[in-house]
């Protein structure tokens, strides 16, 4: 199968340091294996995407020597997809509404026990509220959350590879850490049609994604995805968990770290692409 990896970035911020690293070393690591780099625009979040910001994602990464095919998968199109995801886990009794708000699963999480995890990939733990409720009672403001408990029962036994240095090696799911320290993950937020986690694992598969490359800070969220491809039946790729880029501080960079923008090093520093693979620690691109 042709190694095939992407790049998917959101269009809500000007991308950073960290964004040209991923993309970087996941096209450097498709060229060297003669496979394929795709980019795809991860947009599901309409209130927050702009269309300026998917044209810049475009200048600024042809700017540093990346190609892909067209056309280039848009998530805010894909929404019949998801929706067809969604169905096959609500007919496994898979899925439920929820109506609960931040503020409601804070209280409703009480005091933190010693031992008993309290934050996931997904932030604060969901206490399971509103898990009794049925789908037939889901309404416009409720979410659509995943039955953790019933969800590892049905799955089939799966693991995953990670070519990654901080995790290398085969990975198992383990039910009852999804269960303790995951809990009831949202498939469908409210007013999006989908979540990062049903739709991640839906586009890897329509795409045919042999390889993720992204950063370690996703880790973690990985079980979820894997366990996602076996309720759904779809093939597990293998992935790869880079390091983050990290300013002065040692903290990650984020969207709103406009001074590492790559857009202002191409427009008002004078920074060529090669300097940014040197900033991030590449090696030059060969001719």
């Amino acid at each position: 199968m042709t190694f095939t990896t992407r790049f998917a970035p959101s269009p809500t911020g000007p991308l950073h340091l960290g964004h040209a690293y991923s993309a970087l070393l996941a096209a450097d690591m498709a060229r060297a294996a003669g496979g394929r780099f795709l980019l795809r625009i991860e947009d599901i979040d309409t209130s927050r995407s702009r269309a300026s910001w998917t044209q810049q994602i475009y200048d600024d990464l042809h700017w540093l020597g990346l190609s892909w095919p067209e056309p280039v998968m848009q998530q805010s199109l894909r929404l019949p997809r998801y929706s067809a995801a969604l169905a096959q886990l609500t007919a496994l009794g898979l899925t439920y509404p929820c109506r609960c708000n931040r503020r409601d699963i804070e209280a409703a999480a009480g005091a933190p026990q010693e031992g008993v995890p309290q934050f996931g990939p997904d932030g604060r733990i969901y206490p399971g509220t509103c898990r009794d409720r049925n789908m037939a009672d889901a309404g416009p403001q409720d979410v659509i959350r995943l039955n953790m408990e019933k969800a590892v029962k049905a799955a089939p036994l799966r693991h995953f590879e990670e070519t990654g240095e901080a995790h290398a090696g085969q990975h198992m799911l383990e039910p009852d850490q999804l269960i303790a320290a995951v809990g009831d993950i949202i498939l469908v937020r409210r007013g999006m049609g989908s979540a990062y986690h049903l739709s991640v694992v839906v586009d890897d598969s329509d795409q045919n994604i042999t390889h993720v490359v992204r950063g370690k800070d996703l880790f973690e969220a990985t079980q979820i995805h894997v366990l996602l491809q076996a309720l759904l039946g779809l093939p597990t790729p293998i992935y790869h968990h880079h390091r983050l880029i990290r300013d002065d501080q040692g903290k990650r960079l984020a969207k709103r770290d406009d001074a590492r923008a790559i857009a202002k090093y191409r427009r008002e520093d004078g920074a060529r692409p090669q300097d940014i693979r040197a900033m991030v620690g590449l090696p030059q691109a060969p001719l």
